[in-house]
């Protein structure tokens, strides 16, 4: 069951929503409203099998590159070690 992300027209707050089927309806869970659209989702995908083979999809951003953790925010990522 996937994960899905909306944003309510109504409030304009975005939240996440594990849906069953596709064509669910999916109220917005600050305000209660029906008028929600599910958003497009960024998603970091490592392919390959070595940390030089990171790649982003649906990212416009370059990798970070070097040490330290600018690119991610959990800190598990490649650029974190």
């Amino acid at each position: 069951m996937p994960i899905f992300e909306y944003t309510c027209r109504d409030c304009g707050k975005a939240f996440e929503e594990l849906v069953l089927g596709q064509d669910e309806t999916v109220a917005c869970p600050h305000c209660g409203s029906a008028k929600t659209e599910k958003l497009m989702s960024c998603c970091r995908s490592k392919v390959g099998g070595g940390a030089d083979a990171d790649a982003s999809i649906g990212s416009a951003a370059p990798a970070p590159s070097g040490g330290g953790c600018s690119g991610c925010s959990g800190g598990s990522c490649s650029s974190c070690h």
